[in-house]
């Protein structure tokens, strides 16, 4: 199973900003000393292309965002300050997406250490996301013609409502996401299934609401690829989440996507999104699982008779 990273290209932050950087690098040397994968199966990616990025985003927008042009209220927005370091990084999480997907083609599971920028719209960033990583791969993906559409299952619990925006009116991608209800975003776009947790929702219900919704997704997509963004904040003790899930809950997650998917003929490349937990460990160890799951299923794909 190919595992990419990016974690090597770092981001100048200030020491107070509140997203937990720290937590790719972790995860990194968490997988590594689990020996989850050999170590050939660790790989650095391209950047994406400019070509690539144009699949999804604005011409303008892109130009201004390489060139360090985007306002001071465009960069709030985001919630990153600008550098050369921010851009290269970004390009690079794209492209561990875009590598991962094809990845996953070859190989039924891939694993993004990075990635799930779900907020990202074409013409402007929010929410910590700067470019939509996950619609580039779907549309580079398709325009080989390996497949015709793509499913992205986003369990991050913000919604992807940049994500759901870009394929409003593009029956290539389905989109499917299940988030909190009152949490960021607070205008939420309307993407193919969209299932509303309240605050405080627990394992049981969320998990029943889960794997009903994902088999109603994978019946109406006829997809070739599944997206799983696999954010580790609907925990209960995340910073930002709402909702009042468990480690085991979320482990039973990543099983019940990944089963339900790859049983239904999918592949599956997973980017880890989201995860802001008041003990940053906590966000690694559910991280952490997932990945492990992914390694679990894409092995137990390959001697599926």
């Amino acid at each position: 199973m190919k595992i990419y990273y990016t974690d090597i290209f770092p981001i100048p932050l200030p020491a107070e900003h509140r997203f937990p950087l720290e937590k790719y690098t972790r995860l990194r040397k968490r997988v590594t000393a689990a020996g989850i994968v050999s170590a050939e199966d660790f790989r650095i990616p391209r950047s994406v292309t400019p070509e690539e990025l144009l699949l999804v985003h604005d011409p303008v927008y892109i130009q201004r965002l390489l060139t360090g042009t985007l306002t001071a209220k465009e960069m709030r927005r985001i919630g990153f300050p600008w550098s050369p370091a921010l851009v290269e990084r970004t390009l690079r999480s794209a492209g561990a997406t875009l590598e991962g997907s094809f990845a996953a083609l070859d190989d039924s599971v891939a694993v993004c250490l990075s990635g799930g920028t779900h907020h990202a719209f074409r013409d402007h960033g929010e929410g910590y996301c700067l470019i939509n990583d996950c619609a580039i791969a779907a549309k580079a993906v398709i325009a080989t013609r390996r497949i015709k559409r793509v499913l992205v299952v986003d369990c991050d619990v913000h919604q992807g409502n940049g994500t759901a925006a870009i394929f409003a009116n593009d029956p290539s991608v389905y989109t499917f996401s299940i988030h909190g209800r009152n949490n960021f975003p607070f205008r939420k776009e309307t993407g193919d299934i969209d299932i509303a947790m309240e605050d405080g929702t627990g394992d049981s219900d969320y998990l029943n609401a889960l794997e009903d919704g994902l088999k109603s997704a994978l019946a109406a997509a006829d997809a070739g690829l599944a997206i799983y963004l696999a954010g580790a904040d609907p925990y209960h003790d995340d910073r930002f989440g709402r909702l009042s899930l468990t480690q085991k809950a979320l482990s039973k997650r990543d099983h019940i996507v990944f089963n339900n998917c790859l049983a239904a003929g999918l592949p599956v490349v997973t980017t880890m999104a989201g995860g802001y937990a008041r003990r940053i460990e906590d966000t690694v160890d559910i991280h952490l699982q997932t990945v492990a799951a992914a390694a679990f299923y894409q092995a137990k794909d390959r001697i599926r008779p």
